[in-house]
């Protein structure tokens, strides 16, 4: 008899509706991955039961780590679906969606949220034209190292999930946004525009918010450095602030 995959799916039909939960079994393959069991499942959607039911709806893109678009709640962990691998996961695989964004359907998301937080924030460097401007500022490999660890950032949304400050009650923008000023910041064409970036961080749903409880370090699938951006945050809106004072 084939070796199966025991899997718990959370479901929900639209962000109305009631969750529920549903049973199935898939036939295990070597080195198979979350996705893998996702697949197999929209190909025959049967539970346990023998009951038919509809396809299990969630996102993808990359299966490598580099969009961040599968993630998911697996086995309580908040994760990348298509890196998290069945033999390295107890059974039953109980798979839910991302607990602080509203739920399109099953383990889908809707994550704009997130991303409107990186257009307040300005997390990106503004251009004035595609001409060539020659070469840009140097930059130190020190900066250059730090400022890579930052740009790993894939926006996947697990370090939001996981913060406890980061909930559907508040603006807060969240550690992902907070990671992404702080690279901007760091870059030598980005400082232009530093200031913007800091007064946006500074107003409501800001930094102040950040209860700095190390959850997002925890969980960053790229083991970004998150707690330690923001602190280095903290003292340049402090700057900032005093900076403010003195021009009135």
């Amino acid at each position: 008899m084939a070796k199966k995959v025991e899997v718990r799916i959370k479901r929900q039909k639209d962000n109305q509706a009631e969750p529920y939960w549903e049973e199935f079994h898939v036939d295990y393959q070597p080195n198979m991955n979350v996705i893998t069991l996702l697949q197999e499942i929209q190909r025959n959607p049967v539970t346990v039961q023998g009951e038919k039911t509809t396809p299990v709806a969630w996102d993808c893109s990359c299966l490598e780590e580099i969009c961040g678009a599968c993630t998911m709640v697996i086995n309580g962990q908040v994760q990348q679906s298509c890196s998290a691998l069945v033999d390295n996961l107890e059974q039953p695989i109980v798979l839910e969606p991302m607990r602080k964004f509203p739920i399109v359907r099953d383990l889908l998301v809707d994550r704009t949220r997130m991303f409107e937080a990186l257009k307040k924030v300005k997390a990106w460097i503004p251009i004035d034209g595609t001409y060539d401007l020659g070469a840009g500022p140097k930059q130190s490999q020190t900066n250059q190292q730090e400022m890579y660890l930052y740009s790993r950032c894939m926006t996947c949304g697990c370090c939001v999930d996981a913060c406890p400050q980061y909930t559907p009650d508040n603006s807060f923008v969240g550690p992902a946004a907070l990671g992404q000023v702080f690279l901007f910041n760091q870059n030598p064409t980005g400082k232009f525009n530093k200031e913007e970036r800091l007064a946006a961080i500074m107003g409501d749903g800001g930094i102040q918010e950040c209860g700095n409880a190390q959850n997002c370090v925890r969980v960053c699938p790229k083991e970004i450095p998150l707690t330690t951006g923001i602190a280095k945050l903290n003292g340049a809106t402090l700057s900032q602030a005093l900076k403010n004072l003195l021009k009135k």
